[in-house]
């Protein structure tokens, strides 16, 4: 498994993106470092990183309610990844589609 897991495009990484243009999200594996995860976008989109934010989240607790009784579960946990890259530089997620 690669140190990236996937991009992150939701409504609130958009937004950051759309202020910020040169900041991006990744999933990434959870025993990166930021050198291995610079690395990584570099390699695979050919552009220059700046720096590397990371965040870890814990998974939250699921409980559903079923006609025959409580389900209770754990989402999983995760590395969330945010990218500076250097200025003029960009990637495009929907390019290949």
């Amino acid at each position: 498994m690669g140190i990236i897991i996937k991009p992150i495009v939701t409504e609130k990484q958009t937004a950051i993106t759309k202020n910020t243009p040169n900041r991006f999200g990744f999933r990434v594996s959870p025993g990166a470092n930021k050198l291995e995860i610079k690395k990584a976008v570099e390699d695979m989109y050919n552009v220059s990183v700046v720096s590397v934010n990371t965040m870890n989240y814990s998974g939250k607790q699921k409980r559903r309610y079923t006609r025959s009784g409580v389900i209770t579960g754990r989402q999983d946990s995760f590395k969330k990844a945010i990218v500076t890259l250097k200025e003029g530089d960009a990637i495009d997620f929907f390019s290949n589609i």
